[in-house]
């Protein structure tokens, strides 16, 4: 499973106060921890923390290395964000490029560009694509896939290795009214995203957002993750600091032969991490 932290991200308020007073320690504090926790990426979200984003993102990333070496995930919808990070990422270390829908009413070709940033990043980077167009999130099953067909249609066209792209079926807070199908249909899209290509694009999902305002958060946050291991998901923006959901994640594996069952299991896996 490829571990994606999630915690570097304005809309936490600690990480908010720390742009605000460019107080590094604190950014600097969550890339160690979130590193030794088994982090394969670290996420870099400005969110709304800061009215100059392209800056923020800049000194956030330049904060995170001074300190670790882990491989970032530049998260923005906005390509000038992502563009901005670009300037003073170590791409070497590895790098995605988080997130690009297939197209926006504002911006036919953002998925393309995203694609053409990760290109000329490097061959250790890659990107995350949702499965979302102009028309917004899809809320059935089919849509989902068609938009994932055609984003992976659209990759390799141009030469840019399925393996490369990470999918993600967009996950909805499960406590919006009528939202509670919507679990099921991601399952069900990735069933059905593994099979576009071969080989095989990765299948990623935002994790926190199914849980978001409801009460028993973690739970549900770690029931989720352990089904969609199951149908074949193998990454995931999470809380790495959730010791609980870690072991879920080594859990799965194991039981899906991913990982090799021996009396310390769970102790293997972290230690692999």
């Amino acid at each position: 499973m490829i571990l994606i932290a999630e915690r570097i991200n304005g809309m936490f308020k600690d990480v908010k106060q720390a742009i605000a007073e460019k107080d590094k320690q604190v950014i600097q504090e969550l890339a160690k921890k979130q590193t030794e926790a088994g982090a394969a990426y670290l996420d870099v979200n400005v969110g709304t923390a800061a009215a100059d984003q392209e800056g923020t993102m800049q000194w956030l990333v330049e904060t995170i290395q001074e300190t670790c070496s882990t491989p970032l995930c530049l998260d923005s919808q906005k390509p000038d964000v992502i563009a901005a990070g670009l300037k003073v990422v170590n791409a070497q270390n590895g790098l995605i490029l988080n997130s690009a829908p297939l197209n926006k009413k504002a911006d036919e070709e953002i998925l393309d560009k995203y694609v053409e940033m990760a290109a000329q990043a490097g061959p250790k980077a890659s990107i995350i694509a949702l499965t979302m167009d102009k028309n917004g999130v899809p809320q059935d099953i089919d849509t989902r896939v068609a938009i994932a067909a055609e984003i992976v249609s659209k990759a390799t066209e141009i030469g840019f290795d399925a393996r490369r792209l990470f999918i993600d079926p967009i996950i909805l807070p499960v406590r919006v009214p009528n939202a509670q199908v919507q679990p099921g249909n991601i399952l069900a899209a990735i069933d059905q995203i593994g099979y576009l290509a071969d080989p095989a694009p990765h299948i990623t999902i935002g994790l926190s957002n199914l849980s978001q305002g409801a009460t028993e958060r973690s739970l549900i946050n770690r029931i989720f993750l352990a089904m969609a291991v199951s149908r074949g998901l193998d990454s995931a923006i999470v809380d790495v600091l959730d010791e609980k959901l870690i072991n879920i994640v080594a859990t799965a594996e194991m039981l899906m032969n991913k990982q090799i069952y021996s009396d310390s299991f769970l102790k293997v896996y972290t230690a692999g991490k």
